[in-house]
């Protein structure tokens, strides 16, 4: 099995990312993303992007690796962290997918860039994929899509929160929490899924609908 991680510019790499990148993964970054990378020790096999914000010293290290570069237009539809998804799901045998994201150059999250970022994890081309997530800054994402299951890797005590953020989802079920839940439909404009508890061992699994679970 391979993952993919797909570096997204914006700014430092936090630990609880780091922590969450396999030692075999095939890294790939977008623009800015492989300055950020290297500056934490991951190395890029990939970049893809309109390459706008990446550091000339940036450009340098990949062009004397032999890193992989796909450049496209800064006019375009799909956002660089889109097309290096959609790269991801190139790699052979690529089951797990993970985007890791920092923060922008002053400190500041766009709230815009992260939104997009969730909303692209939610892609029906995904589907097939085993596990994909993303950490953004120091919050964790699970995105559940139709019929998966995901034993959260927290501990007991740790809050967690489940949202309908792609559209209505259905047969939601939660097991090991402080508030279980049994073929549960959640709206895509309600908030009850917010602030859960884990047990032991908790598990969330949705039959219909694609289900963000964030772990703050």
């Amino acid at each position: 099995m391979v993952q993919a991680v797909v570096v997204i510019g914006g700014g430092a790499i936090s630990t609880r990312a780091l922590d969450a990148v396999r030692a075999d993964a095939v890294v790939i970054a977008a623009d800015s993303g492989l300055d950020h990378a290297v500056a934490a020790g991951l190395r890029p096999a990939v970049l893809v992007g309109d390459l706008d914000s990446i550091s000339a010293s940036g450009r340098m290290w990949a062009y004397a690796r032999g890193v992989e570069i796909h450049e496209h237009p800064m006019d375009k539809d799909a956002t660089d962290t889109e097309i290096a998804i959609s790269r991801a799901l190139e790699v052979p045998a690529v089951r797990q997918l993970l985007v890791i994201g920092g923060v922008d150059e002053a400190g500041e999250r766009r709230l815009d860039h992260q939104l997009a970022t969730i909303l692209a994890l939610g892609h029906h081309s995904l589907a097939e994929l085993g596990s994909v997530r993303a950490v953004l800054g120091d919050t964790g994402f699970s995105m559940l899509h139709p019929g998966r299951r995901s034993v959260l890797d927290v501990e007991p005590g740790q809050m967690f929160s489940l949202l309908a953020l792609h559209g209505a989802c259905s047969g939601v079920t939660v097991t090991g929490a402080r508030w279980p839940l049994d073929s549960a439909a959640f709206s895509g404009t309600e908030a009850r899924g917010v602030s859960n508890e884990a047990g032991d061992r908790t598990e969330v699994l949705v039959a219909a609908g694609v289900l963000t679970v964030v772990i703050p």
